[in-house]
């Protein structure tokens, strides 16, 4: 009989979990913002070099963080930095790095993303990698780049749970490939817009006619607002929202945006296409609270755009993208950026942690009945099962 007991227990854990991970993308429920594809992964990851690793930790009750990090190409980021610049659109964050991207436009080490109080530790992390590769061994100034959000809800925050040997893990299994998305890195202990939050990626690749060049997005979402997708008022009518009455709501936290394109763009247009994520960050219902750290950030993989460095180069010829044809890489960028905040949403389960307290993930049956409702899917999936 005890036999029977543990067998049947286990099946029950088993079914309930396969249960909770029964999530899908929001392009696989027919949600499909704006007019551009996406290309082959519909992630990042679809801009040639670019890699994506994630560490994540939910160890006992109340550890829920991790660690994303994005990797703009394989070869030696520190003696080919890439161009690059950032965008902040409410600066209540500790981003790591980011002036010096300001000042001189480029990036030399992997993009780190994790929580508010192991940023830090994650940026020293980035320079033990930097200065272990031995190419490096005479260098001696790194400029880290680490962007947060603040997972202390759910998370042990003040912990600093994150390590070393974790984010190295992070850059070792990194994937050119597919992106895993939900309650994974950096977004293990998140909120997002009144439900559970995490990473999402997403990708547009625009018609050869325009230039044929690829961007992708992926966030770390964890701010509030009104929750709309594709124009329909999910929030409203979940009663879930900002200001609601009789509704225990938190608007403040934080967005991080990190955008990469095989266009050939200086810094100053980067900067531009990052300001236009934030188009995305409105359409999603977010206003960026006064406690939110929103920041974007982008960046450039042409080859001929790397800067060397050692250069003996006193003068270089660069090629950018004139303004006149940026108007497809900006309508690229909105369209990327908000279907990976869906994506967040959509891939993230419920996440219980520390102190008990539990962060419900989107419904997804009650949510595609509101979006039928508004007309906002382009196709109606049957069967689904949450």
């Amino acid at each position: 009989m005890s036999k029977i007991l543990i067998a049947l227990f286990t099946l029950l854990i088993f079914f309930s979990h396969s249960q909770a991970q029964n999530r899908s993308r929001a392009r696989e429920l027919g949600i499909e913002p704006g007019i551009l594809n996406p290309d082959r992964w519909n992630a990042i990851t679809d801009v040639e070099g670019v890699s994506v690793g994630q560490k994540t930790l939910v160890v006992g009750d109340s550890i829920r963080t991790g660690v994303t990090v994005i990797i703009p190409h394989q070869g030696n980021l520190f003696q080919e930095k890439v161009p690059a610049a950032v965008f902040v659109g409410n600066g209540f964050g500790k981003a790591i790095g980011f002036t010096q991207i300001e000042e001189l436009g480029n990036i030399e080490t992997p993009i780190a993303l994790t929580n508010t109080l192991n940023a830090f530790l994650v940026a020293n992390a980035l320079v033990d990698y930097t200065l272990s590769i031995p190419e490096n061994a005479t260098i001696r100034s790194v400029n880290p780049v680490v962007g947060e959000t603040n997972d202390g809800w759910l998370n042990d925050i003040r912990g600093r749970h994150v390590k070393n040997q974790d984010v190295q893990e992070a850059i070792k299994f990194a994937s050119t490939e597919t992106v895993e998305e939900g309650n994974v890195g950096a977004g293990t202990g998140t909120r997002c817009l009144g439900f559970k939050g995490g990473i999402g990626t997403s990708s547009r690749v625009l018609p050869k006619e325009k230039g044929g060049y690829t961007v992708g997005v992926l966030v770390q979402t964890n701010f509030g607002g009104i929750l709309t997708i594709n124009g329909a008022p999910v929030g409203e009518e979940l009663n879930n929202f900002y200001m609601a009455e009789d509704v225990p709501y938190v608007v403040d936290g934080s967005c991080m945006i990190v955008i990469a394109t095989d266009a050939p763009l200086s810094a100053r247009n980067l900067k531009r296409l990052a300001k236009r994520s934030f188009l995305a960050f409105g359409k999603v219902g977010s206003f960026s609270s006064n406690g939110s750290g929103d920041y974007s950030i982008a960046f450039s993989t042409h080859p001929k755009l790397r800067i060397p460095y050692n250069s003996t180069e006193k003068e270089k010829i660069i090629i950018d993208v004139p303004n006149d044809y940026m108007s497809p890489l900006f309508l690229a960028v909105v369209e990327a950026t908000e279907e990976a905040i869906y994506n967040s949403l959509f891939m993230a389960t419920d996440m219980k942690g520390q102190n008990g307290r539990t962060m419900k993930a989107l419904p997804i049956i009650k949510t595609l009945k509101i979006m039928d409702k508004y007309k906002a899917r382009k196709k109606k999936l049957l069967n689904y099962i949450e």
